[in-house]
């Protein structure tokens, strides 16, 4: 068995931070270690860490004098590994016993450079809320078609907390882009590696997914929360205008083709931005973005960024329908 590096970042984490711990230290898996970096906690999540850290010799805590946020803290961490493999872990979550065990198997055995896998979604007490967060988005299809950068390169759905990778990717990986809240470690490390290397998932949840608070399930389904489609559309134009920026930002990890495309998509989506009606330029652009995409999200976006006029009718009369169903 090789030694995997298991990156835990924390923040304030008390309440679920001893069970993440113990479904960790207990994977059937045993020769890694975990490295573990507090954000500054302001709770007793420090002082935790450092009792497991007296008990098991695996466990290396580092306490950070400053907040970095989460982005950079899973940076410092990954600034750490030393061994071939290493995985992500967030603070509250519950990892099934073989996780690490399935996980480096279907890496090294099928010679992956990156492997995710399904989650299964509970509450706070670990009830099952769906036994597939998958399935729960109705992304399961999706991600059955995931082993081509084009399927990924305009929205994640690879999930941070279930990864495992290859150190050799780091140099390229690092360090994290951070400018934005749409483009975070996990997307930015599953881009990479599926442009560089090769991926594949594993189609079973080895994770307990913790719901609590207000933290959210997976990718927030944006059309059903505003009464207004010009807030929907903003959004959309906001996030791949940002996510663009960030790309031709860190082009290093692009090949030429796609600084180009990079370069051309952030063009377009600033243009459209105040397009209210019909667009005509930049089609040739958008087909280049979405052509990878299924035919119903290509005409959905076709519509949102082209045919705002068309758009914006069939939102209201969607909107005025849900309200009836008392789905508003």
């Amino acid at each position: 068995m090789e030694r995997i590096d298991i990156l835990l970042a924390t923040y304030n984490g008390e309440k679920y931070i001893k069970e993440q711990l113990e479904s960790i230290l207990n994977q059937t898996y045993a020769n890694f270690n975990l490295l573990i970096s507090d954000d500054k906690s302001t709770d007793n999540t420090v002082e935790i860490l450092k009792e497991y850290e007296k008990k098991d010799n695996r466990i290396k805590v580092f306490t950070q004098e400053t907040n970095l946020g989460y982005i950079k803290n899973f940076e410092f961490l990954l600034k750490q590994v030393t061994s071939e493999y290493y995985m992500l872990s967030d603070q509250d979550d519950v990892w099934h016993k073989d996780k690490v065990s399935k996980s480096y198997d279907k890496l090294t055995k099928e010679n992956l450079d990156l492997v995710f896998c399904d989650l299964e979604v509970v509450d706070k007490d670990l009830n099952t809320i769906h036994n597939s967060m998958f399935r729960f988005l109705k992304i399961d299809k999706r991600i059955k078609k995931y082993d081509d950068y084009r399927l990924i390169y305009l929205d994640n759905c690879v999930t941070g907390c279930t990864i495992i990778s290859r150190k050799k990717f780091l140099d390229l990986i690092l360090p994290l882009p951070s400018t934005t809240k749409y483009l975070v470690h996990d997307y930015w490390i599953a881009l990479v590696i599926s442009m560089h290397g090769k991926f594949s998932y594993i189609d079973e949840p080895l994770i307990k997914y913790r719901q609590h608070g207000n933290n959210e399930i997976g990718t927030d389904k944006i059309s059903t929360k505003f009464s207004k489609f010009s807030d929907v559309r903003d959004l959309f134009i906001n996030v791949k205008t940002e996510r663009f920026t960030a790309f031709v930002d860190n082009d290093r990890v692009f090949d030429d083709k796609l600084k180009a495309l990079n370069t051309e998509a952030l063009e377009y989506f600033k243009n459209i931005k105040d397009k209210q009606n019909i667009n005509f330029k930049g089609l040739k652009t958008f087909d280049n973005i979405y052509k990878y995409q299924s035919l119903n999200k290509y005409i959905l976006f076709f519509v949102i960024m082209n045919i705002p006029i068309l758009a914006r009718s069939l939102f209201s009369i969607r909107y005025i329908i849900l309200k009836i169903m008392s789905k508003r």
